[in-house]
């Protein structure tokens, strides 16, 4: 059902015209999201005080993320407005303040499990932005790109 879906809203956005104002590239890539005003882990506490999971795609403006869970503890990840990401490129890791846009619990069938978390890209350090930017210079050497 999601793959009919998928195909419907690329259909559309052929006949009227494609919003998305950067390429996305389908690549899988690990990270860590974090609550950035998460109190810190009591000793003791069973509460986890962050989530891993990994990328769908991502682009210049934004990430798929997908994520085990939508929880941080008792906190929703999408009930904030910033989300702290820690990606790890081939090259090194590079932090992202990131604004979630949309979620949807991912179906059973699907390849991946959990949730996807559409997220915009808020904050970056310079060094980081140029470092993200040659990665993503670099996958559309090698064609990777997807509608």
């Amino acid at each position: 059902m999601p793959e009919l879906l998928r195909s419907i809203a690329a259909r559309l956005r052929r006949l009227i015209g494609n919003r998305r104002r950067a390429p996305r590239y389908r690549v899988r890539l690990p990270f860590t999201v974090t609550l950035p005003d998460a109190p810190p882990l009591v000793p003791g506490s069973r509460r986890p005080v962050s989530v891993d999971g990994h990328t769908r795609d991502i682009s210049a403006s934004g990430l798929a993320l997908i994520v085990p869970t939508i929880r941080i503890g008792d906190r929703y990840l999408t009930g904030h407005d910033r989300l702290q990401v820690a990606l790890e490129l081939p090259t090194g890791p590079v932090q992202i303040i990131a604004l979630p846009v949309r979620y949807e619990p991912l179906e059973e069938d699907d390849e991946d499990a959990g949730f996807l978390i559409g997220v915009r890209i808020g904050e970056m350090g310079e060094v980081d932005r140029a470092r993200y930017l040659k990665y993503l210079d670099r996958l559309r050497r090698e064609k990777r790109w997807r509608a």
